[in-house]
């Protein structure tokens, strides 16, 4: 029978996301149920297969017409589905393509979260039509996400992508949450912003509307969108970095367009103006073709992308 439907999940830490897709990639329904961490996450995978056979008695499909249930998972989830570690979930080493599979009885394949989201943004979203992507998501840390020859890269034990922990800055005093010191993640993430606004501002006695103010990384942009020099200056030291780490992964990988999200994102169009230079100084002349591009497809970017890897 021809196949009419996918399931894609992504699994967050406080609720597991679910889509049903038809074959062409338009999403049907999403759902949402609670992540229960409690016993190392062991009834997590049982709560999904439940939903989702619930969701196929509800909706009168049969098995047949399923092409198969794609999930995301935080941590380190390698090429064959087996999950190394994931720490906010509580698991520790398993096969949890094998293991969903029993659970669900329809075809599974696994990765990890922000590698599985780079597909969904690749298929339906920032970087539709393009084979070769790099999905950076700029949030509390710097997530990012490889699509090479339009299937995501994963590396040898699913740690592929991790381009947050990339060695930016000799001489950091702060620690990475990583444990290292001068980490991409530590300039470019939301949480980089602001500190690199403390230490502009430590820096200089200018007037800024930031001064004694608890400012988020929202506030920097929109204050230097308003003008406000101290917060420019800040925005144009974020810019540095950014390009910078971007320069450096680019070079290795060589994508078509790089696609930037979370919330830093949402300053817009400015984000390119701000690490073009930086970007275009440090990268490789064969590399330094790629486009950029705004994510499209938000929070929703996982299920898509789980879909994807059972709609082939």
């Amino acid at each position: 029978m021809m196949k009419k439907y996918a399931f894609g999940v992504d699994i967050g830490g406080t609720t597991v996301k679910m889509g049903l897709f038809n074959m062409s990639g338009e999403v049907e329904q999403v759902w949402e149920i609670p992540t229960r961490t409690e016993n190392k996450g062991s009834m997590i995978l049982s709560d999904i297969a439940k939903s989702i056979r619930g969701k196929i008695t509800e909706e009168g499909l049969s098995d047949d017409e399923i092409a198969g249930v794609g999930i995301g998972a935080p941590g380190a989830v390698d090429g064959e589905g087996v999950v190394h570690q994931a720490v906010n979930l509580g698991w520790t080493r398993f096969n949890l393509k094998e293991e969903l599979h029993d659970l669900v009885k329809l075809p599974v394949k696994a990765g990890n979260d922000a590698n599985v989201a780079a597909l969904g943004e690749a298929w339906k979203g920032g970087g539709q039509g393009y084979d070769n992507m790099l999905l950076v998501t700029l949030g509390t840390g710097v997530g990012g996400g490889i699509i090479n020859d339009g299937k995501i890269l994963s590396g040898a034990t699913g740690s592929g992508g991790e381009i947050g922990h990339i060695h930016l800055q000799d001489e950091e005093p702060d620690e990475c949450g990583c444990g290292n010191h001068g980490c991409f993640e530590q300039y470019a993430s939301a949480t980089g912003v602001v500190r690199i606004a403390g230490r502009v501002l430590a820096a200089t006695e200018n007037d800024s509307v930031l001064r004694g103010k608890n400012y988020t990384s929202k506030d920097i942009f929109d204050a230097a969108k308003a003008g406000d020099s101290v917060a420019i200056e800040i925005t144009r030291k974020y810019g540095d970095y950014l390009g910078k780490g971007l320069a450096v992964v680019a070079s290795v990988i060589n994508p078509e367009i790089i696609v930037l999200g979370g919330v830093v994102s949402k300053c817009g169009e400015m984000l390119f103006d701000l690490l073009k230079p930086s970007f275009e100084k440090y990268v490789f002349s064969g590399c330094g073709g790629a486009k950029f591009a705004l994510a499209k497809l938000g929070n929703d970017a996982g299920i898509y992308g789980a879909a994807k890897m059972v709609i082939e």
